[in-house]
Order: structure tokens, then sequence, then C-alpha cells
């Protein structure tokens, strides 16, 4: 079975303007002494781009395949996801319901304002609260409880899931993300990539490993510690092998995370994470945004200090994009 027919069986709707370009930052390569790549995975065209477009094309493929007119997803104020979830679904004509969880606490009043919750105002989907940030069960539960409402109502609500223990549809947007990559480039040393809810990690590594590219896939954590995303990304690689139907193909060796761009936490900046944002703005007039793409460069810049990637070797990071966010973070950002 060819690579690509893995995928062909899921209902998918296409929310992407192509392929994203690989770009080589030729003055960040210098200043690190690497062959530094961005995959510019923040150009993926829909609603301000970003990673979340690859994963909704099959999410929302198979919303429509039951008839939904109605999407519910859960994320942090700041969510890109649901943003992304909300631009899709007005591009396909259905309603969307974001539910925006309290993951990060001591924020001023941009950050409920602007940035992605304004672009959904914009977008014109329903906003509902949910006042816990580390309890995806309970994130869902209270998704489920607003969808059985619109039943009542003769809606037709598809849920899009927080928790793990789902199937991983949206990695599936990461696996062809990762066959794309290596129709691209095939010959890189290392990739490195943020690692939150899990999909985008396990999603591209499965990818890559499909298409017979071996490098180390540094997943940066950005919401869990070393150990538990370890544990997390491992129980959405089974998943998504249960989902293709294959056999499970990667081993613990396979997943690597590292946590020393994670403090002080999820959606919190400190001083490196700030330096790691303004030295790719100022180098390569490229924006990151505070909560994913800003930690991942961090990371990288961490191991590239630490050794695990070496002068010379060519490296390429994922921008997941993720860029109305710096709006909601003005004061956090703003040079005084």
């Amino acid at each position: 079975m060819k690579i690509d027919d893995l995928l062909t069986s899921f209902p998918r709707v296409q929310l992407m303007t192509g392929e994203t370009q690989l770009e080589r930052l030729d003055r960040m390569s210098g200043h690190l002494g690497i062959d530094l790549w961005l995959k510019r995975d923040d150009l993926t065209g829909l609603g301000f781009g970003g990673n979340k477009t690859r994963q909704l094309e099959f999410y929302f493929g198979e919303a429509l395949a039951q008839g939904a007119d109605t999407v519910l997803i859960t994320g942090a104020v700041q969510s890109n996801y649901v943003r992304s979830a909300a631009a899709a679904a007005a591009r396909l004509g259905l309603r969307a319901v974001l539910q925006l969880e309290e993951r990060v606490t001591g924020m001023g009043e941009p950050y409920y304002r602007s940035g992605n919750v304004l672009l959904a105002e914009i977008l014109g989907a329903e906003h509902i609260r949910y006042p816990v940030g580390e309890d995806e069960a309970g994130a869902d539960a209270a998704l489920h409880a607003r969808a059985d409402e619109i039943k009542a109502n003769a809606g037709k609500p598809y849920v899009i899931h927080l928790g793990a223990g789902h199937p991983p549809l949206g990695a599936l947007g990461y696996v062809a993300g990762g066959i794309e990559l290596c129709a691209q480039m095939n010959d890189f040393d290392a990739v490195v990539v943020p690692s939150g809810s899990g999909a985008t990690h396990a999603g591209l590594l499965t990818g890559l490993r499909l298409s017979g590219q071996s490098a180390p896939v540094y997943g940066i954590c950005v919401r869990r510690d070393h150990d538990q995303q370890q544990a997390r990304v491992k129980t959405v690689l089974k998943n998504l092998a249960d989902l293709l139907g294959i056999d499970a193909m990667l081993t613990s060796d396979d997943i690597i995370t590292t946590d020393g761009a994670l403090a002080p936490g999820y959606g919190k900046l400190d001083a490196s994470t700030h330096g790691a944002l303004t030295l790719m703005a100022r180098t390569e007039g490229i924006f990151l945004d505070p909560v994913y793409s800003a930690k991942t460069f961090e990371g990288l810049l961490g191991l590239v200090k630490d050794g695990s990637i070496q002068p010379g070797q060519k490296v390429v990071m994922l921008h997941t994009g993720g860029l109305p966010a710096l709006f909601g973070y003005q004061e956090e950002l703003t040079v005084g």
C-alpha cells in the first residue's frame, strides 16, 4: 500500500491553500552555526493560518460526513485551534461553538479581548467559558453538555475532543505533513516541533517514519513536563497507529521530548522565551507566537547549546503559526 493511500479512507475537506514552503534562514544559520530551515506552517492560508488547519481538514471532513451543522471545540482563551476552527466553520457554512478554558492566570485585559478572541468574534463564533485550565475530561464533558442543548433544538453538533483517549483524527493532518516535508527535502539531520496535545508531534513523526526518514524529531514541551509529555505522545502514537490500521512502528526511543523551554508554564513568557522571539524577529524578520513557536525556537537554541544539535547539521523547525496571539500578549511583550 502506498503511504498516501493510508489517508484516503478518511473524510477530508480542503482547507489548506497548498503545500507550505520550506525556507532556509540564512542569517540565523550563520548566527547559530547550523543549516536551519523553517517549515512555514504559519502560512497555511485560512483565517491567519497555522498548523491547526492541517488537523481540521480531517475533523471537518468527518463532521460534514455526519451531516453536522455545528462544530464544538475547546481550548485556551488565546487558542489558535479554536480560532482556526471558527474560520473553517465559516468557510463551510457551519456554526462554531468555542469553549475557552482558563489555562493562563494573571493576564491583562488584552488577553481576553484581542488576538484570537477578537478574530473569532468577527467570524461569528459562539463563545462559552470553562473555568478550569487542566481538566481535559471536564472540558470535553462540558462540550457534550452544550452539544446536547443543540440537539434538543434540532441541531446536529459535532464535538472535536481535547482528551487523548479519543481517535486522533487531527494527527492525520501531520502524517500528511510529514510526507509533504520529505517530498520537499529528505536529507535533514533533525526536526524540531512544539509538543502540546501531541497530535502535531505524533503525526509528523509517523509521517516521517512512513516516508523512510529516521532523523530525530525533538518535541519541545509547551504544556507538560518531559515525563508527562512522553506518556502523552506515546498514547497518541498508539491511537494513531490503530486509526491508520498499521502495526505500531515506533518505540519509546523515537519519542524525544525536552522541557527546558517550558518554564514558567503554558502560555507564560520568561526572559528566555522573549529573547528567542525577538532574536528571530530581528535576525530574519519572522514573527513567532509566544505560546508555541517562540518556545519551540527557545528549545532549539537549547539543543544547539547542549550539543544535541551539532555544528553544521541541517535542521528543520516547524513554524506552527499562532501569530494573532501576539496581540493578546501585548502587555507581556511591550519593550519598555
